[in-house]
């Protein structure tokens, strides 16, 4: 029986056995697809094959027969997960015919389908492929760039790639392709060669072989191997040896691994990126002369590849047979015949990197390798050879441009040539696996040899390339890796072994498969037992049977039986019988692996890991890292047999099985010592470890009955009940005492780990202070210190020994059994050099920091003990205040371990946890919080952290949490514990999606109340800024156009019915110029307020333009023919209704081209509805997404709005950008941007307009010159030739103006290159008048015939063109204070002047000059009115005068006109120097000018100015105090506009309405989140917007093009910042500290806002704070750059705050009486009494606390009221001081200090933490920070601490005078004491620090006198005072204890 149990000792027991089917074989029956291939199976061959491409007709006959048999492949990979989840399943990649399926699964979640797809041509090859998407192409910055990750489908002519995102390629193949390997880089193509490759003769060279593509969208570009040659200098190359084929390639370490067909060796390559020097090197070559014929020259390959693309080749060349070299054309017999059909375009292979227009001749990459099917015939060339070829030189230069490589090839290794036998063939496997210890190999299997050939390899010092060691050959039949560092081998036997690099570990036992021995185990060669002649169905017999040998049938395969050696042939014959055996090993995942077995199934089995439980992981990790590698190596490989045999351990009993097995692999006899011999193994063979004892003697023995008497499990079947209720009597057990055992056992020093011990037990140690910092490791803790015991006992370490005695009193006893280890072996036993004799104690190297003494650096596992090593650092850190202790790579406050003749290894272990600098920090908290995320320190890591080493943490983070950084990362937002701030840095990572404020409204609401284009504003955040009344219900109201009208007419008797009709009609028609005025301001209103529905088209409220006549409600209508009704009187009004609609969508929706075209209405008469909807998509960005195809389709069509709404709108979505697709879109509208000659297009005048204010804005910024003097003359384009250009002449000048102001906006007299053009004295000529200029450049001759309508002659028309130059000028010299240009634009101070101006540009002039003098604006009606002449002041008349002055030589009527519009004029420009700020003085100084001229309009004289134009001062002087007011809703405001939309009739025109609901728009921008900025470019675009000449009725273009109104749009932007309550998630109110930085006008200042409120211009400030004491402080510095507020507000402001504890919302409590800290009583024992645990949920949201109060501080039965007060108290503390994190360790403390006083204490660790605690209070660091910052801080106005320590004191020295002090006596003095006093002993030496007895003797004890003479000499043990007040009566000798 012996080879059964030794056999049975290196089995290893498979898990989890499946069958295994392709999930993909499945799916493809049911895959409708099956039907396309039947049908496309019955074309005739000749169709087929055109389809596919044209393959060539071999091809397409082997296709025929497709339904045969499908040829199925599949490969498995590891699920990839997103980033951060953990997971654990296989994908799945099935081809079969056409069909490519990728399925996920795990045995844990079901299989599904991810994707399948179809294509047309059946799949050559599927497989998984990441591309980089880099813009650098070199290595370096690899790892930043974003990688797309591809399933990449290879069919004969072209390659599919599917990227996750849903982007799709193709690439077609310019030859044949045999292989498709994935790489680092891309992908990597193998040319198929046919056998008939001819040789080529010396005139030509090979093609390459090898070719890469790095992105779908690259080229396939050669690749070029770099190997030395003889001289030692190596030379690039093309890879064009025919002979070499990949056989495998790895993505990291990226190699590749060649076979050469010709020399029968393999070799291995590194494949890199092609440096630049090396690629100009390959394409050197050609110009060396005579190149050998291997080397593929440059310039021979590019000109075969030129002359195919160019169709020629040229008869001079020397290369001109060339193209016949190729001749593997399958389709031989049809010689005509080209391998690719001509239907693939050139354009598909266009390089990213090429314009198109080289691309067509450089790059038509698909001809460019077409190297597959030329003519045999060496003299035909291959196109056919056009006479003029030569002749187009002028497109030949680009061709020369040669093809550069991107990958290459570095030789690495090579393997031997093997002279003895015949050649290699080529592996059909390869791989890479690394072996237990880390060392990796390369193995690759040689199946003719029956050999898996391992290299070994490694990185070398620097990391710069690979070195290749020695082979060692296994026998073989398959092989597969398998994650946990091992692999399966299966022999050629049959049977499957598993092995770790090159050392066997075992066979392994697959538990169900048929083994056929079972069937015929008479046949067996078998030890003989008495069982032989029983049938096989006895049980046992089965038992042995299946544990023999044999256990998987072992016949050899039969693929290769030619091959098979004789020897091995005749040896398994016995076995030959028909049973199953494992025919081949595939698709390795993890530890999961297919075996295929000879009938054709398959099963999936799971290789079993190397330990389960976390702390056995930890111990081999830690004796492997310390071990050298071939001894580590072998006892992994026999623990790992042990653990893994068939009915091996549970996870309950896997620390027993590895303590036995590591004693007995260091000597010990595991059998004869007490504690390990009663483990219980679960009834699992004690053989399996201990085979020294597996021969029992003949006689037996009643051991093993003992040992099953001692086990657990008799035990625990001793106590069952079914026991007692059959009266069994208990068995005697011969009970076995310590004495019994025999005290002298002794160590076998032959066994492997003998010489190790010492280290081991070091490494262990540390592995043991390591778990201690891990509370949920405690049982792990407790299990390893009996092991370490043992051994410090062993190796007699006293101090060690004592260590272990004060962490775990009741586990060690002071004495035990020992096992000597002769005197004469200790020698050989190694003390590594890292050893210390004082143990290593992390809880007192902590104590030591806290009171400040030197501390020597704390040993460290790299990679094993992080947690102590984070510990020390941030100790050092935090307490000791050194900076560099995180910086500095070796720390002096830590020692690494390693093996000395070894580099250090884990170099990046280091830089993984080195410290970022990316974040502002400021104190050690900061730097410390910062650090720990860095190193991906977690919440969850510090809560297992025990609470005295957490606190100094728990304190820094508590100091953070108070000011954190606004742009600290989530991470370390989440550790502080602020949910806000962590929130915030989260949302500000995600994209711009549908926000939190987003309000979802029901569909069902709509439907009653019929759509007024104003639902979706968001109520929540209206109602909080607007808290106080309902004036935004007053907006809706009048901005409302959707339904019908009150016409309210009086009949007077004289009336008769039907003109009383007609009278209503008429006011109606009043009415109608209003409401057709509304939708303008509407859409200010709700300026991006709605999210589309992608399936939904946009709802446009209809614009209702009936009325209803009280008292019946009859209805009335225009369209009765009662009166005249202008013609297409509402065109522009639905243009303007579709702006606003569009105008609704915000920003960041998910809007794309098909949805814009989708929205494209059904009737004719709703176009000018969708124009405008275009023009809003272009401002708020959308249009760009409109496909250029669509806005051709547009155009087309004619229809003058939709061209205005479409040319707009891409210039507005086009900013400043110089696009040069959208400048020529415009340009066809202008005639003046058309060359000369061009063709005369009739463009509609207002196109044009459009079409020129576009330019200005595509241009904006830019001074771009040609644009600049095409515009500057056609501000003063004169009327003609004949008949064009005569109505509507002023708009066009102005839209001319306009745009000429863009372009060179704000550039004033540094008009780069535009001296020449004299730009402002044009434009002043414009302005006053005079001759007209020659006209010079390319128009000229069109002026040649003048009009035939108006007569200008030669003078400038200035009431043509100064609108366009005053506002040119004032844009060019805007914000420049520019005196001399100001100075032209000054209105005229005498009479005489003053007649030849209109008064209406006297408003220009004086709103020109004021923006250029920017500087002087000042908020008050002094400066308003310093901007009149003197002549006018003095003369004006005040309008409430009766009479009028009279005087001969002064115009009245001028004077009183000129003075209301210079007022205006200066009026608006306060508007715009304030716009958006809110400013009190501007708005105080425009609102008395308002009123002002509300009462002129009614004085008794308005006649003199005449009232159009005090109508027209005075919308102007609301639209500014509008512009000031922005957004903020303004009440004073609201009340004016309110007034004036009742006003109807009279002089109130269309124009009047537009301006009056315009500023009730601004006033309510984007329902108050949106302002005006005050920028250069929103200037320009409110100037379009708001030019202060209004339309007269709805149609009116002639002075102002309508459209251009929507162009405020450009200059709003989001200044609302919504503060979210981040556990409600919603809006709430916060007070906010905004800082202004200073300016000349004023100091820095702070203002208090309540949030939500509009911000001020981002520029102006310097921080915003969120104020206490109700919210958590939070400060954004925009000192920093407003990048992170600019985000914030551009997500709907969200800025999300978190409530302190005990504080209500100001919504519930706007004085703050109310909350609970108010009401607390100033004396505290009262306040907590008082304090109900039910208060709590208003003080936090923290589950746990709220369940806290619920069970622990409600009265029941088992608590008394004592413990009830401590819990509500210390919860009272920890939620108004908010440290709810606190809350565990107040409890963990005063259970600590109950079970002291109950004297329970079995281990020690609770009592270290209190101290700690302690030393942390009373530390200097701590004080220090407490001088800085009183009353902040954990534990701070508390008695709990004083108390717990005072508690502490009295029981120690109780226990002391209750005869404690004897024992301690007996300690010091070496003698053993009581059993029972020992835990109180060990707390009161932990507690004082006392000194271990070895160290005392060196001070002497005896012969102290005095309490002085005890001091000085315990003053090098560091030991406290108060501690050695209670030795002294000990060591002086007195009998009474003094106690403090």
């Amino acid at each position: 029986m012996s080879n059964f149990y030794e056999e049975r000792a290196t089995m290893i027991a498979a898990g989890d056995l499946q069958e295994f089917v392709p999930f993909g074989r499945d799916h493809c029956k049911h895959h409708p697809n099956a039907l396309n291939l039947q049908l496309r199976q019955l074309q005739p061959a000749s169709e087929l094959w055109s389809s596919d491409g044209a393959a060539g007709l071999v091809g397409s006959l082997q296709e025929v027969t497709i339904h045969e048999k499908q040829k199925e492949s599949w490969q498995l990979r590891k699920g990839v997960s997103e980033i951060g989840e953990e997971v654990d399943y296989d994908e799945e990649l099935y081809m079969a015919g056409n069909m490519v399926i990728w399925s996920k699964g795990s045995k844990s979640q079901a299989l599904a389908v991810y994707k399948a797809f179809t294509v047309d041509s059946p799949v050559q090859q599927a497989l998984w492929c990441d591309f980089i998407i880099s813009q650098d192409k070199s290595d370096k910055d690899y790892s930043s760039d974003e990688v797309e990750k591809c399933i990449c489908i290879l069919q004969s002519s072209c390659i599919n790639m599917h990227t996750i995102e849903g982007k799709d390629y193709i690439a077609s193949l310019p030859f044949q392709v045999a292989n498709v390997w994935p790489t680092k880089y891309g992908l990597l193509f193998e040319r198929s060669s046919s056998s008939c490759e001819v040789p080529p003769g010396p005139p030509r060279e090979p093609l390459p072989t090898l070719f890469s593509m790095l992105h779908p969208l690259d080229e396939i570009t050669p690749l070029v191997c770099k190997s030395g040659s003889l001289f030692g200098s190596s030379r690039v190359q093309y890879v064009v040896d025919h002979a070499m084929k990949i056989v495998f390639l790895h993505t990291d370490p990226s190699i590749v691994m060649t076979y050469d067909t010709v020399q029968g060796l393999h070799s291995v390559w590194a494949l890199r990126r092609v440096k630049p020097e090396e690629g100009n090197a390959v394409l050197k070559f050609s110009e060396q002369g005579a190149t050998p014929q291997n080397v593929a020259t440059s310039s021979s390959l590019t000109a075969h590849l030129r002359s195919l693309s160019k169709g020629d080749s040229p008869v001079a060349s020397p290369f001109q047979n060339y193209s016949s070299i190729h001749s593997q054309s399958r389709s031989a017999s049809s010689p005509s015949l080209h391998s690719r059909s001509p239907s693939i375009s050139n354009m598909a292979a266009l390089s990213r990197a090429h314009s198109p227009a080289l691309g067509v001749y450089s790059f038509s990459g698909v001809q460019r390798f077409n190297l597959s099917s030329h003519n045999q015939s060496p003299k035909r060339h291959s196109f056919s050879h056009s006479p003029s070829s030569n002749s187009n030189g002028s497109f030949l230069a680009p061709e020369t441009e040669p093809i550069v490589p991107e990958l290459c090839i570095d030789h690495l290794w090579t393997e031997t040539i093997t002279r003895l036998r015949k050649r290699n063939s080529q592996a059909s496997k390869v791989f890479i696996t690394s072996d237990l210890c880390g060392q990796k190999f390369l193995c690759y299997l040689v199946e003719s040899e029956l050999q898996l050939r391992c290299v070994k390899f490694q990185e070398s010092n620097d990391k710069a390339q690979l070195i290749f060691g020695s082979v060692t050959n296994i026998q073989a039949k398959d092989a597969a890796p398998v994650e946990i560092d091992t692999m399966l081998v299966l022999e050629s036997s049959g049977n499957l072994v598993l092995y770790t690099g090159v050392v066997r570990v075992g066979k392994v036992f697959i538990p169900g498969l048929p083994a056929p021995s079972l069937t015929m185990s008479n046949t067996m060669p078998r030890p003989s037992t008495p069982l032989d002649g029983v049938t096989p169905t006895n049980p046992l017999n089965k038992l042995l049977g299946s544990l023999d040998e044999v256990l998987v049938s072992p016949v050899p395969e039969l693929r290769d039986s030619s091959k098979l050696h004789d020897s091995l042939y005749t040896e398994d014959c016995t076995f030959q019988q028909l049973g199953t055996y494992i025919h081949s090993i595939r698709d390795p995942v993890c530890n999961r692996v297919t075996l295929e077995l000879s009938n054709g199934s398959m099963v999936r089995i799971t290789i079993p890991e190397i330990a389960t439980s976390e702390l056995v992981q930890t111990c081999l990790q830690a004796i492997k890292f310390i071990l050298p590698k071939e001894i580590a190596v072998q006892m992994l490989v026999k623990w790992y047999s042990v653990h893994s045999a068939p009915g091996g351990p549970s996870d309950h009993s896997e620390w027993n099985f590895f303590v036995t097995c590591l004693m007995n692999m260091m000597g010990y006899n595991t059998d004869r010592l007490v504690w390990t011999r009663n483990f219980d193994f679960e009834g699992s063979l004690s053989p399996v470890i201990a085979p020294k004892k597996a021969r029992p003697s003949e006689t037996g023995s009643d051991d093993d009955w003992e040992y099953l008497l001692n086990s657990d499990y008799h035990q625990n079947v001793e106590s069952h009940l079914l026991n007692r209720s059959l009266c069994l009597s208990p068995l005697e057990v011969s009970q076995m005492k310590d004495e019994d055992f025999p005290q002298n056992l002794s160590l076998d020093s032959s066994t492997l780990l003998f010489t190790h011990i010492p280290a081991i037990f070091f490494v262990l140690h540390l592995v043991y202070e390591e778990l201690k910092l891990n509370t949920l490791m405690g049982e792990g803790v407790r299990s390893l210190v009996e092991l370490l015991v043992q051994l410090a006992r062993d190796l007699k370490l006293e101090p060690y020994v004592d260590h272990y005695y004060r962490d775990y009193p009741t586990l060690v006893r002071t004495t035990g059994q020992v096992c000597a280890i002769d005197q004469g072996q200790t020698g050989s036993m190694q003390y590594p050099s890292f050893f210390t004799p004082e143990p290593p104690s992390v809880y007192q190297w902590v104590s030591s920091c806290l009171k400040g003494e030197g501390v020597p650096p704390y040993p460290y596992l790299p990679g094993i003990c992080e947690r102590g090593r984070l510990v020390v650092l941030s100790i050092a850190l935090y307490i000791l205040g050194d900076e560099s202790s995180l910086s500095d790579e070796s720390s002096q406050y830590l020692s690494r371990i390693s093996i000395a003749p070894q580099k250090p290894p884990a170099e990046q272990e280091e830089s993984r946890l080195s410290f970022s600098h990316s974040t502002s920090v400021s104190s050690l908290a900061e730097r410390l919080v910062v650090w720990m995320t860095n190193v991906g320190f977690t919440l969850r890591d510090l809560e297992t952290l025990p609470f005295g080493i957490a606190l100094p943490i728990r304190d820094a983070i508590y100091h953070c949490r108070e000011q954190p950084a606004s742009d600290w990362p989530e991470a370390v937002c989440l550790l502080i514990g602020r949910q806000d701030l962590s929130k915030q840095a989260c949302e500000g990572n995600l994209p711009k999606g549908k926000s939190v404020l987003s309000s979802d409204v029901p569909s069902g609401t709509e439907t009653e109340e019929e759509d007024d284009g104003m639902n979706d504003m968001n109520q929540e955040v209206m109602s909080l800024i607007w808290s106080e009344d309902l004036r935004v219900q007053d907006v809706r109201r009048l901005l409302q156009s959707a339904h019908p009208v009150r016409v309210n007419v009086v009949q007077y008797p004289e009336l008769s019915d039907h003109e009383f009709i007609e009278e209503k009609e008429n006011r109606l028609l009043q009415l109608c110029q209003r409401t057709m005025a509304l939708p303008v301001g509407r859409g200010m209103f709700t300026l991006f307020s709605y999210h589309p529905v992608p399936t939904e088209p946009l709802p446009i409220p209809k614009l209702n333009l009936t009325g209803r006549a009280p008292p019946r409600n009859t209805t009335v209508d225009l369209n009765s023919g009662n009166i005249d009704v202008p013609p297409n009187m509402t065109s522009w009004a639905s243009f303007h209704n579709g702006v606003a609609a569009g105008l609704k969508i915000a920003p960041a929706s998910q809007i794309d081209s098909a949805w814009i075209v989708y929205n494209k209405p059904k009737h004719a008469e709703l176009a000018n509805e969708y124009a405008g909807f275009l023009m809003a998509l272009g401002l708020n960005g959308h249009l760009t997404k409109l496909a250029t195809l669509n806005i051709h389709d547009y155009l087309t069509k004619g229809h003058e709005m939709t061209s205005i709404g479409l040319l707009l709108g891409v210039a507005a979505a086009k900013l400043g950008t110089m696009d040069m697709s959208v400048t020529r879109l415009l340009s066809i509208h202008i005639p003046a941007l058309l060359p000369p000659t061009s063709t005369e297009l009739d463009v509609p005048h207002n196109v044009q307009v459009a079409a020129v204010v576009g330019i200005g804005l595509v241009y904006q910024g830019t001074a771009h010159r040609h644009t600049a003097e095409v515009l500057l003359a056609e501000i003063g384009r004169p009327p003609g030739p004949e008949m064009e250009y005569c109505t509507d002449r002023e708009s066009y000048s102005l839209a001319a103006g306009l745009a000429l102001g863009m372009v060179c906006l704000g550039h004033g007299s540094n008009l780069i290159g535009m001296s020449d053009l004299n730009v402002p004295e044009q434009l002043y000529q414009y302005m006053v008048g005079g001759h007209r200029r020659f006209q010079a450049g390319m128009h000229r001759e069109k002026h040649k015939s003048p009009s035939y309508q108006i007569k200008e002659g030669d003078t400038i028309n200035v009431d043509v063109t100064c609108p366009g130059a005053t506002l040119a000028l004032a844009m060019i010299y805007l914000k420049t204070n520019n005196r001399s240009i100001a100075d032209w634009l000054r209105a005229p101070d005498t009479m005489y002047l003053l007649d030849f101006v209109k008064p209406e540009f006297l408003l220009l002039r004086t709103l020109a000059r004021c923006l250029i003098l920017w500087d002087d604006i000042l908020p008050n009606s002094k400066w308003v009115d310093s901007n009149v002449p003197q002549i006018i002041r003095e003369n004006s008349i005040s309008l409430s005068e009766i009479e009028l002055p009279c005087s001969e030589d002064l115009n009245l009527e001028t004077l009183s006109q000129a003075h209301v519009y210079i007022i205006a004029g200066a009026c608006l420009s306060l508007g715009f120097r304030f716009a958006g700020s809110e400013n009190l003085s501007a708005f105080n100084c425009l609102h008395k000018f308002a009123k002002d001229f509300m009462t002129y309009l009614s004085a008794p004289n308005a006649s003199v100015t005449g009232p159009y134009n005090l109508e027209t001062c005075l919308s102007v002087v609301l639209l500014s105090l509008a512009m000031v007011m922005a957004g903020s809703g303004n009440l004073k405001v609201l009340q004016l506009c309110r007034f004036l939309h009742m006003k109807t009739g009279g002089e109130m025109n269309y124009g009047f309405h537009l301006a009056h609901h315009m500023a009730l728009g601004l006033l309510f921008l984007g329902g108050g989140r949106y302002s005006l900025s005050t920028a250069n470019s929103s200037i320009a675009a409110l100037l379009c917007a708001l030019y202060p000449h209004f339309p007269a009725h709805s149609t009116d273009n002639r002075y102002h093009l309508q459209a251009l109104r929507h162009l405020y749009v450009l200059a709003a932007e989001p200044r609302l910042l919504v503060p979210v309550d981040v556990d409600t998630n919603t809006p709430c109110y916060a007070l906010l500290e905004v800082t202004y930085k200073g300016t000349q006008w004023y100091e820095q200042t702070k203002e208090e806002l309540m949030a939500p409120t509009l911000l001020p211009e981002l520029h102006l400030l310097k921080q915003i704070k969120v104020k206490g004491p109700r919210y958590w402080e939070l400060l954004i510095d925009l000192s920093k750059g407003t990048q992170h507020l600019k985000s914030i507000l551009s997500k709907d402001g969200v800025l999300y705050v978190k409530l302190r504890a005990g504080q209500l919302s100001y919504k519930e409590d706007p004085m703050g009486w109310q909350s609970l800290l108010a009401q607390t009583v100033a004396n505290r024992n009262s306040e907590a009494r008082a304090f109900k645990p039910e208060t709590i949920s208003t003080f936090t949201s923290d589950p746990a606390l709220l369940s806290f109060a619920e069970y622990f501080c409600k009265p029941t039965v088992n608590v008394g009221q004592e413990l009830l007060d401590l819990f509500s108290s210390v919860l009272y503390e920890c939620v108004t001081q908010e440290t709810p994190e606190m809350l565990p360790a107040y409890i963990a403390m005063d259970q600590a200090v109950r079970r002291l006083g109950r004297r329970e204490m079995s281990e020690t660790s609770d009592l270290w933490q209190i101290k700690l605690v302690l030393e942390f209070f009373s530390s200097r660091s701590h004080q220090e920070r407490l001088q800085n910052q009183p009353k902040r801080g954990l534990f701070m106005n508390s008695e709990f601490l004083p108390v717990v320590k005072c508690t502490i004191d009295n029981t120690l020295d109780q226990w002391l005078q209750a005869g404690g002090d004897r024992c301690v006596h007996a300690y010091l003095s070496g003698q053993p004491c009581e059993e029972s006093q020992l835990s109180m002993l060990a707390c009161f030496l932990v507690y004082h620090s006392v000194p271990a007895p070895q160290h005392l003797p060196s001070i002497g004890l005896e012969g102290s006198t005095s309490f002085a003479e005890l001091l000085f000499r315990f003053k090098q043990l560091k030991m406290p005072v108060r501690a050695l007040l209670r030795l002294a009566p000990l060591l002086l000798g007195n009998p009474q204890p003094m106690v403090m």
